[in-house]
């Protein structure tokens, strides 16, 4: 198939092209998928994107209108896309549901463990030849609580990886996953586990029910000195509510590996450039958050099994059959 694949950088342009083995016709573009480069998209039949591109009702309209009949998207996620309107439209989408699941678990308590040991401030002064240990004092986490908000996969894995540490696990999901209760996690709801957990980790998708999970009155809810981990997506997270929260002292550790405004950051070396988003700005200046430019998934499993997930999407669609387990349709 004559695929447009967007948001590509050396590493997806590697692997993608290892996997497709001359299967399908790929064009790469550096650029994200949005109304200026929509317009690029002429004799293609299917288009690929990932998390940042711009999938709404203007730009599938686009689409259809040049006869592309498949999106293909390199993430599980599926935020960007209006489902509804791709079905309207005759548009399949197309995901890759799980490729990475061990690394962001492991990347999410990476956070916590640099976070609460101060990893990256000892790093810095032994280069400078500072070896004093003043502020440098952590908590043990063994016997601490330990909230995981999103029990699937992912929150299975960290919540595995913490209880290497003799936590406490505690969790919150619609559907409670017997094999977390089979590590002895305790269910809660969301207000109960806020007051509970010293160390509250996420892993839901965003979805308008989970839109700004984190907000002023959820800050007020937590425990003085409360650690936030989120891996997932960046509007779980309002972000002005933590600032306030990092100001009041309420939250004492923030690890983002996302942010809700990231699509102008993220990916992207800006390292010449002044950064014009003043609240992201706000957050680089307490010495107790961390951040990561959505690296967590970044391992070379995952992005093995991106490509080959995706060029499966696409050579069965092109055969008439996508795994059904790949297919993301509206909600019923």
């Amino acid at each position: 198939m004559r695929t447009a694949v967007f948001s590509t950088k050396s590493y997806d342009r590697r692997f993608l092209k290892e996997a497709n083995d001359h299967r399908h016709d790929l064009t790469f573009f550096e650029w994200p998928l949005n109304t200026h480069t929509v317009k690029l998209l002429h004799d293609f039949e299917a288009v690929c994107v990932f998390v940042n591109d711009r999938a709404d009702r203007v730009i599938l309209e686009q689409l259809a209108k040049n006869g592309i009949r498949l999106l293909a998207l390199r993430c599980a996620g599926f935020n960007n896309v209006d489902i509804p309107a791709a079905a309207e439209l005759g548009i399949t989408v197309a995901r890759v549901p799980a490729y990475s699941p061990h690394g962001v678990a492991e990347h999410a308590v990476a956070l916590m463990l640099a976070l609460n040991r101060k990893i990256y401030r000892a790093h810095n002064r032994i280069r400078d030849g500072n070896f004093s240990l003043e502020g440098l004092m952590g908590f043990e986490m063994h016997g601490k609580c330990a909230g995981i908000i999103g029990t699937g996969k992912i929150g299975e894995l960290t919540a595995g990886i913490l209880k290497g540490f003799s936590m406490r696990l505690f969790g919150y999901d619609t559907r409670p996953n017997p094999a977390c209760e089979a590590m002895g996690m305790t269910y809660l709801s969301l207000d109960e586990l806020y007051a509970t957990c010293d160390i509250i980790s996420l892993h839901v998708p965003l979805l308008p029910a989970t839109h700004h999970l984190i907000d002023d009155e959820a800050v007020g809810r937590m425990k003085d000195g409360v650690m936030i981990i989120n891996t997932s997506r960046g509007g779980l997270i309002k972000t002005q509510s933590v600032i306030d929260g990092l100001k009041s002292g309420r939250i004492g550790y923030l690890g983002l590996d996302v942010y809700e405004e990231e699509a102008d950051l993220f990916f992207e070396d800006l390292s010449d450039s002044v950064i014009q988003d003043d609240v992201f700005a706000r957050l680089l200046t307490f010495p107790n958050v961390i951040i990561t430019g959505h690296q967590a998934f970044f391992t070379d499993v995952a992005l093995n099994n991106i490509a080959e997930t995706t060029i499966a999407n696409l050579t069965g669609f092109a055969a008439g059959h996508v795994d059904p387990a790949n297919l993301v349709k509206p909600r019923a």
